[in-house]
C-alpha cells in the first residue's frame, strides 16, 4: 500500500514549474513501488517510494521532514478488498496536519490479520486504523536537508530572501492592505461594513500633491517583525565528527543560541538529534543532560527552549495563515529596486550555499553536475501528438528553462566577480571565456576583431541579444530535428555575458571542422549542407527567409537558407545545431547608408539613413509581419480591381497595366495604416481580412479555370507586391542583402534587384504606417502606457525598435493633438534620458574595482539626479591599501578594474554627455544642462528618473526619503546604494494550447456567450497551471477575465477570490509598481467595494493612486479613472468634499485627454453634479450638469437616452433648487416661527454608486431577454452584411490605392451593448 502525502513546505515551491519532473533529462527515475529491499529514491526533493509491506510518504517541495521513509507498519485488507483507506496519520507536532493532503491510496497485497479482518468486517471503521512512523536512520544528506527545512520554517515569514532577489522569492504587499484573506474578511465584516470608517488618504496621495516619497511603496508588514525563536543557528566549527565518532553514528554537530542566550552543541547522529558536551573551545561529544533524544530538531529544540517552543507555534499559524501565492517561487527571479536597511543576521544555510558551489543540493543528483545541453534538447524531443504528450512536453521545457536560466544568471554574475577560473587564462581579459556548470560564458567584446566590419566592441555588444532574438523564434517555429542552444544575456556591473549550453564534442574539435553549414567568417568562405536546406526550408515560411544563392571565396555557388553567419554544427550526440543567429530578420536600411543606394522619399523626408554605431540593425519580426501583411491586402485589393475590370470589359492593355505596378509600388507605403498583423487592437482588421479571404476564394476559383487572362491578373498583382512566387502570394525576405562582404551570383541580379526594392519599402513602411499608427493609437486612447517598459513593450509589438524613439517623439510633437499626448511624450522623454544614462553608466562602471562599486554608484547617481552642484566622490578609505603596491597583473578578473577615473564625473558632464548621446543614438536633441532643467522643461519627476534608472541598470537602493532637491549636501551616500543585481534577457517558453483556448474564450466574450467563454478560460487556466505552474504572467491575466466574467455574471465572491490571486501574482511575477499591478489593484478595489467590503476598497484605491505617482505622476489619462473610482467610492460613504476633489481633479485630467466635447468629460461633470447635490449646493450641481447635458446633446443627439436621462435629472435638480430657496425665503421672512418643510437630501444608495462605478470601469450590464438577444444578433449580423456590401461597391469605384477604413465608426462601438468592454485594461494576451 503506497501513500502519497504531499506539504506546501516552507518555501518550498510547490508550483509545477519546481515540481519534481523525471523527464528533466531523464535522469532520476524513481523506484517502483512494492520493489524488495530499501525504498528508492524518487526524482523529487526528499520525496520516497516505499519498499515492500510499507508506506512510502512522498513530500513534494524542499523537504522530506520526518515522517521519514515513514516504514508505516499497517495492517490491512486482503488484496481482493478494494478498499480506499482514510487514515488517522499521527504526524509530527511541526508538520501542519491541514497542509498534508492523501494523494493516492493503492491497496497493495498485505498479510491478513485480526485488524484486517476487522475493518472487512465493518466492525472498525477504516478511518481508526492507527499509522505510527517508527523512525528510520537518518544519513549525512537527509540530516542536512533537515537543518535545512527547519530553517527554511524559521524564515518562512521574513522577507530578506525576496529583497536579496534569490530563490525566486520576490515581495507582495496585497495582505498589508487588505488585512488578510479577502475572502474571509468579506465574510466577517459585511455586516460591521456601515460603522464610521476613517477615508481620509495620506496628504501625499490627495490631487495636487507635490510630496513624491518613497517609504510607502514597501510598508512594514506587521508579520515581518520577526518572532525570534533562536539566536543562532549554525554548523558547529567540530564538524565533520571524526572517525571514532562517525562509527557511533554521529552525522554532523549543529551549535546553538537559544533565545535565553543558553548556548549548546547538538549531534546529528543516525537515530535522531541530541545535546553534547562540546563548548566552544572543547570538545565532548558524550550526551549532555536532559539526556533526551529526539527524531526531529524541532521537538529538540522545544525542549530546551520555552521561548522557541512558543514562538515557533506562534510562527507556524501565521505561516499558513499566508496566501499561498505569497510564498510560491516564481519562475524567474524578480528584483526590487529599494529596499529597507536590514540586520545581517546569522545563518548556516545561506553561508554554506555562498561558498560550495551548491550543485550537489540543488540538483537532486549528488556529486554530478548538470547536462543543461542534454535536458534542453531531450525535453524538445518529448512526443507532441496530443494534448497530454503536449502539455507534458511544454512543462518540461518551462521546467529545464528557468532552472536554466537561474543557473546562468549565478554563474554569469560569478564570472564578472572574478569567482571562475577562465579556460584561456593565459589571454587579455576581454577575451577569455568560462566554463561553469556545463554553461559556457563568454563576454561581449569583439575579440579577435571578429566584428571589426560591423562596429568592433559596439557590434559585438548588440549581437547576443540579436542571436537572443534569433533563438527565440526558431523556438517559436520549433521544427522537429533542428537545435538550438538554451541562451540567456545577462548584463552586470556594465559587463554583457552571454551564457550558453555546451554543444556535446565542440571543445574537442576546431571551429573550422565542426561548421558544416554557413560561414565562419562572415561570407568569405561559405558552406551548405542537404540535411541543413531540408530542415531549414521548413522555417522560412513562417520567418519570411528567402532561400537564396551567394559565392564564397572561389566564387562557387552556395545555396542558403538563412543568413550567411548562421552555423550549423552537428554535435557528437547526431543532433543539428544551429547557432549564431544574429541577423535572422533583414536588415534596417534607415541606419545602414549604402554607397549608390537611395530610398524612398518617406525615408529620406525623416532625415534617413543614418550611420548608426553598428551594422548590425535588424528589423524586428513583428515587423517584416505587419508587413507582409499589409502587402496581402494591397494584393488581394490590386487583384479583385483588375477582375472587376475585366468582368465589366474594361481590361486595360498590358502595357498601362505595367504603368499601373510601378505607380502601385511607389505609393503603397503612404496608405493610411492597415489593419497590421502586429497590432494588438485588431477589431478594426478583421471584417477587412474576411473580406480579403472572401476575394481569394474567388480567385482561386477563376485561377483554376484556364482563363489566361485571370492568370495575367495575378501574376501583375503578384509583381506589384514582390511577391517571389508569380502564381499566389509569397513575400519573403533574403536577410543577406546588404550584408558586407557577401556576394551574390550573376544569375540571381534580377531577385537580388527586387530585394534590395522590398527592404527599402519595408524601412519606409515603419515610418509612414507603424509610427504614424502608435501615436494615432496613443491620442485614440487604444495603449496607454504608463512608463518606460509599458512604452518599448507598446512599441515593440508593433515592430518599432527603441532605436526610432527620437521619431517617435518628434511626431508626438508635430502631432495636431499635441496636448492629448502630453503623457506619451513625458515617457518617452524620460525613456530617452534613462536609456541615454545606461548607455553612459555600462562603460563608467566597467572602469570601477569592487570596493570602489557603492561609492562610484552613489557618484553617478548624484551627478545624475542631485540638485547639489559639485558632489565629490569618495574613494576606498586609504589605511586600507596596502603599502605594498602589487605590479598590474595582466589577467585580472572582467569586474576588477584598477582607476579612479570615474571619480572625477561632475553632473554638467554627465547631463552634456547625455543630450549628446540622445542625439547621437536617438537622433533627438535634448534641452536641457543639469537634472532641474530637465524637470522643469519636460514636466519629469526625479523619482520616476530614479526608478527609471534602478530598474534598467539592476542598482537597489536604500528604501528612505531622499531630498533631491537640496543645494547643500548630495542626495545619495555610498550607504544608500545596497546592491546591483543583473538584468536577464532570456526565451520566455510558451504554452501554446493553453493560449489558444485563452484565445478562444475572449472571441466567445467579445461576442457575448459569457457562460462559453468562461469555460473555455478556466481550462486555459488549468492548461497554463499544468505548463508553468503557479505563477506566472499568462496565469495573471487568466485570472483577472476570469474576475471580470465572474462580476458581471454576479458572482461577487467567485470575482473577489481570482482578482486577489490576479494581485498578488502580478506583484510577485511583475513587480510590486508595473503598471500592470496598478491596474489589478484598481479591479480588486471594484470587486471589493462590490462585496461592501468599503474601507478595504478605499485602501487599495489609494495605494492604487499612490502607485501611480510614483512611477508617472498625476497628469496621466488613467488618474482620470482612478479619481473618478475613488470620488465615487468617497460618495458612496459621504465624504462629500473628499468626494469633491478627486472628481474634480477627474474632470481636469478628462477635459485634457480626451478633449472638452468628449462623453467621458460630460460623464464626469454628472457624477460632480451628483456630490453637489448631496451637499444641497444646487447652483454648482445645475452648472455642471447643463455641462454634461450640452455635451450629450451635440454628440448624440436631442432623442440619445443619454441625453433625455441628463434633462429628466436637471429638471429634478431645478424643482429641489427652486424648493431650496422657497424654505430659505419663508425663514428671512418669518424668522424662527417659520413652518419649514423637511427638505429630501439625497444621500447615495451603495446600488447607485455601484451602477456609476460600473459605468466609469466600462463593464455595461444589458437586462436582455432570450429574445431580445437573438434579435440583437440577428440585427448585428445584418448590419455588417450591409457595410460589408456597401465597401465592396466603394471598393469597385475608387482608385486602388485607398486602404477600408477600419469597421464600424466610434459611435457604433460606443453604441453596441458589448459586455466586457475595458478601456482601462491593457491586452489582456499575457
Amino acid at each position: 500500500m503506497v501513500i502519497k502525502t504531499d506539504e506546501l513546505p516552507a518555501a518550498a515551491p510547490a508550483d509545477g514549474a519546481r515540481e519534481p519532473s523525471s523527464q528533466a533529462g531523464g535522469k532520476g527515475r524513481p523506484g517502483a513501488a512494492g520493489e524488495p529491499g530499501r525504498g528508492q529514491r524518487s526524482a523529487g526533493r526528499g520525496g520516497w517510494t516505499g519498499p515492500s509491506g510499507r508506506v512510502g510518504s512522498v513530500f513534494a517541495g524542499t523537504a522530506a521532514f520526518p515522517p521519514r521513509r515513514a516504514g508505516l507498519h499497517l495492517i490491512g485488507p486482503p488484496p481482493t478488498a478494494a478498499l480506499r483507506v482514510k487514515l488517522n496519520l499521527r504526524l509530527p507536532s511541526h508538520v501542519e496536519a491541514k497542509n498534508v493532503k492523501i494523494k493516492t491510496i493503492m491497496v497493495a497485497p498485505w498479510p491478513t490479520s485480526v485488524l484486517g479482518l476487522l475493518v472487512q468486517q465493518g466492525m472498525c471503521p477504516a478511518y481508526m486504523l492507527p499509522l505510527t512512523f517508527p523512525p528510520e536512520p537518518y544519513t549525512v544528506r537527509e540530516a542536512r536537508i533537515h537543518v535545512r527545512h527547519v530553517r527554511d520554517l524559521l524564515k518562512s515569514l521574513d522577507p530578506s530572501d525576496a529583497f536579496n532577489g534569490v530563490d525566486c522569492n520576490s515581495l507582495s504587499f496585497l495582505s498589508v492592505f487588505t488585512d488578510g484573506d479577502l475572502g474571509d474578511s468579506g465574510k466577517r465584516k459585511k455586516g460591521l461594513e456601515m460603522d464610521p470608517i476613517d477615508c481620509t488618504p495620506p496628504e501625499y496621495i490627495l490631487p495636487g500633491s507635490r510630496e513624491r516619497p518613497l517609504c510607502p511603496l514597501q510598508p512594514q508588514n506587521r508579520d515581518w517583525k520577526p518572532l525570534q525563536c533562536l539566536k543562532v543557528l549554525t554548523m558547529s566549527g567540530w564538524n565533520p565528527p571524526p572517525g571514532n565518532r562517525k562509527m557511533h553514528g554521529d552525522l554532523m554537530y549543529l551549535f546553538v543560541i537559544t533565545a535565553e542566550d543558553r548556548q549548546v552543541s547538538i549531534t546529528a547522529s543516525t537515530r535522531g538529534f541530541y545535546l553534547n558536551q562540546s563548548t566552544a573551545y572543547h570538545f565532548n561529544p558524550k550526551p549532555a543532560s536532559p539526556r533526551f533524544l529526539s527524531h526531529s530538531l524541532v521537538e529538540l529544540l522545544n525542549q530546551i527552549s520555552p521561548t522557541f517552543k512558543k514562538n515557533f507555534a506562534v510562527l507556524q499559524k501565521k505561516r499558513v495563515q499566508r496566501h499561498p501565492f505569497e510564498r510560491i517561487a516564481t519562475p524567474f527571479q524578480v528584483y526590487s529596486w529599494t529596499a529597507p536597511q536590514a540586520e545581517h543576521a546569522m545563518d548556516c544555510v545561506r553561508a554554506e550555499d555562498a561558498y560550495t558551489s551548491r550543485l550537489g543540493y540543488e540538483e537532486h543528483i549528488p556529486g554530478q553536475t548538470r547536462d543543461w545541453n542534454e535536458e534542453l534538447q531531450t525535453t524538445r524531443e518529448l512526443p507532441r501528438k496530443n494534448l497530454p504528450e503536449r502539455l507534458l512536453r511544454e512543462r518540461a521545457i518551462f521546467k529545464v528553462h528557468s532552472d536554466f536560466t537561474a543557473a546562468a544568471t549565478r554563474g554569469a554574475m560569478a564570472v564578472i566577480d572574478g569567482n571562475v577560473m577562465a579556460i584561456n587564462p593565459s589571454e587579455e581579459t576581454k577575451m577569455q571565456m568560462f566554463i561553469w556548470n556545463n554553461i559556457f560564458f563568454s563576454l561581449g567584446f569583439d575579440v579577435r576583431d571578429h566584428y571589426k566590419d560591423f562596429g568592433g566592441d559596439v557590434a559585438a555588444y548588440v549581437a547576443p541579444t540579436n542571436d537572443l532574438n534569433g533563438v527565440r523564434t526558431y523556438n517559436a517555429v520549433d521544427v522537429e530535428g533542428l537545435y538550438t542552444l538554451g541562451t540567456v544575456v545577462v548584463d552586470y556591473r556594465g559587463y554583457r555575458v552571454t551564457a550558453q549550453s555546451i554543444i556535446p564534442g565542440i571543445l574537442e574539435r576546431d571551429q573550422e571542422q565542426s561548421v558544416i553549414y554557413g560561414s565562419i567568417d562572415f561570407g568569405k568562405t561559405v558552406m551548405s549542407h542537404p540535411r541543413y536546406l531540408e530542415l531549414l526550408e521548413r522555417t522560412s515560411r513562417p520567418l519570411k527567409i528567402l532561400r537564396h544563392r551567394v559565392l564564397n571565396d572561389r566564387d562557387e555557388e552556395v545555396e542558403l537558407c538563412s543568413s550567411v553567419e548562421c552555423k550549423g554544427i552537428i554535435g557528437n550526440d547526431g543532433r543539428h545545431y544551429i547557432l549564431d543567429l544574429l541577423r535572422t530578420f533583414p536588415p534596417d536600411l534607415n541606419f545602414l547608408p549604402v554607397p549608390g543606394e537611395g530610398l524612398p522619399e518617406e525615408c529620406t523626408r525623416a532625415g534617413f539613413p543614418r550611420a548608426h554605431r553598428h551594422k548590425l540593425c535588424c528589423l524586428r519580426q513583428e515587423l517584416v509581419d505587419a508587413f507582409v501583411e499589409h502587402r496581402y491586402l494591397l494584393f488581394m485589393k490590386l487583384a479583385a480591381l483588375q477582375l472587376m475590370q475585366q468582368k465589366a470589359g474594361r481590361m486595360e492593355s498590358p502595357s498601362t497595366l505595367e504603368n499601373g505596378d510601378s505607380l502601385s509600388s511607389e505609393s503603397k507605403p503612404e496608405d493610411p495604416p492597415g489593419p497590421e498583423a502586429g497590432s494588438e487592437e485588431e477589431g478594426g482588421g478583421a471584417s477587412g481580412l474576411a473580406k480579403v479571404k472572401e476575394l481569394a476564394e474567388t480567385i482561386a476559383s477563376d485561377d483554376g479555370t484556364a482563363d489566361p487572362r485571370s492568370r495575367e491578373v495575378i501574376r501583375n498583382a503578384c509583381k506589384a507586391v514582390g511577391s517571389i512566387s508569380s502564381t499566389a502570394f509569397d513575400v519573403r525576405f533574403n536577410p543577406d542583402i546588404f550584408s558586407p562582404g557577401v556576394r551574390f551570383p550573376e544569375s540571381c541580379q534580377e531577385e537580388v534587384r527586387d530585394q534590395k526594392q522590398l527592404l527599402k519599402d519595408a524601412a519606409a513602411f515603419l515610418l509612414s504606417c507603424q509610427i504614424p499608427g502608435l501615436v494615432k493609437d496613443c491620442i485614440e486612447h487604444a495603449v496607454l502606457p504608463m512608463d518606460g517598459a509599458t512604452l518599448a513593450e507598446v512599441m515593440r509589438q508593433r515592430g518599432i525598435n527603441m532605436r526610432y524613439l527620437g521619431k517617435v517623439l518628434d511626431l508626438v510633437v508635430r502631432s495636431p493633438a499635441r496636448e492629448q499626448l502630453d503623457h506619451i511624450y513625458k515617457i518617452g522623454i524620460g525613456e530617452l534620458i534613462t536609456r541615454s544614462a545606461k548607455h553612459i553608466f555600462k562603460t563608467y562602471l566597467q572602469g570601477v574595482e569592487l570596493s570602489g562599486l557603492s561609492a562610484a554608484i552613489s557618484h553617478f547617481l548624484n551627478c545624475f539626479l542631485s540638485s547639489y552642484p559639485n558632489p565629490v566622490a569618495h574613494l576606498p578609505a586609504d589605511e586600507l591599501i596596502s603599502k605594498k603596491r602589487n605590479r598590474r597583473r595582466r589577467n585580472r578578473p572582467p569586474g576588477a578594474a584598477d582607476n579612479t577615473a570615474w571619480a572625477v564625473m561632475t553632473p554638467q558632464e554627465l547631463w552634456k554627455n547625455i543630450c549628446q548621446e540622445a542625439k547621437n543614438y536617438f537622433d533627438f536633441s535634448l534641452e536641457c544642462e543639469t537634472v532641474d532643467q530637465a524637470v522643469e522643461t519636460y514636466g519629469l519627476q526625479k523619482i520616476t528618473l530614479l526608478r527609471e534608472i534602478s530598474l534598467k541598470t539592476g542598482i537597489q537602493i536604500l528604501l528612505k526619503e531622499y531630498s533631491f532637491d537640496s543645494r547643500h549636501k548630495p542626495a545619495f551616500t555610498e550607504e544608500d546604494v545596497l546592491n546591483i543585481f543583473p538584468v536577464v534577457k532570456h526565451v520566455n517558453p510558451k504554452a501554446s494550447d493553453a493560449f489558444h483556448f485563452f484565445q478562444s474564450g475572449q472571441a466567445k466574450v467579445q461576442q457575448g456567450f459569457l457562460k462559453e467563454g468562461c469555460e473555455l478560460i478556466n481550462e486555459a487556466l488549468n492548461l497554463f497551471n499544468n505548463v508553468y505552474g503557479a505563477m506566472h504572467v499568462e496565469i495573471c491575466a487568466c485570472l483577472r477575465l476570469l474576475a471580470r466574467l465572474h462580476y458581471i455574471m454576479g458572482d461577487y465572491a467567485e470575482a473577489l477570490s481570482n482578482q486577489q490571486k490576479a494581485v498578488l501574482m502580478s506583484e510577485r511575477v511583475m513587480g510590486i509598481e508595473h503598471p500592470n499591478t496598478i491596474q489589478e489593484y484598481m479591479h480588486l478595489a471594484l470587486y471589493c467595494f462590490a462585496s461592501s467590503q468599503l474601507s478595504t476598497a478605499l485602501s487599495l484605491l489609494y495605494r492604487a493612486r499612490y502607485l501611480t505617482l510614483l512611477v508617472f505622476g498625476e497628469d496621466h489619462p488613467e488618474m482620470a479613472l482612478l479619481d473618478n473610482n475613488i470620488g465615487l467610492v468617497l460618495h458612496g460613504v459621504m465624504e462629500y468634499d473628499l468626494s469633491l476633489r478627486f472628481l474634480e481633479n477627474a474632470l481636469a485630467v478628462s477635459t485634457k485627454y480626451h478633449g472638452p466635447k468628449s462623453l467621458k468629460v460630460a460623464l464626469s461633470h454628472h457624477l460632480v453634479a451628483r456630490v453637489y447635490e448631496s451637499k444641497a449646493e444646487f447652483r454648482s450641481a445645475l452648472q455642471h450638469e447643463k455641462e454634461g447635458y450640452t455635451i450629450y446633446k451635440t454628440q448624440l443627439g436631442e432623442d440619445h437616452e443619454k441625453t433625455k436621462e441628463s434633462s429628466e435629472y436637471l429638471k429634478c435638480l431645478t424643482q429641489q433648487a427652486v424648493a431650496l430657496q422657497r424654505t430659505m425665503n419663508e425663514i428671512y421672512r418669518n424668522g424662527s416661527s417659520a413652518n419649514i418643510p423637511p427638505l429630501k437630501f439625497t444621500a447615495p444608495s451603495m446600488a447607485s454608486v455601484l451602477e456609476q462605478l460600473n459605468v466609469i470601469n466600462g463593464i455595461l450590464f444589458i437586462p436582455l431577454s432570450q429574445k431580445d438577444l437573438e434579435n440583437l444578433k440577428a440585427e448585428v449580423a445584418r448590419r455588417q452584411q450591409l457595410q460589408e456590401a456597401s465597401r465592396n461597391r466603394e471598393k469597385a469605384e475608387e482608385p486602388m490605392v485607398t486602404e477600408p477604413e477600419p469597421t464600424g465608426a466610434p459611435e457604433d462601438s460606443a453604441s453596441q451593448p458589448q459586455a466586457t468592454k475595458d478601456p482601462s485594461s491593457p491586452s489582456l494576451q499575457g
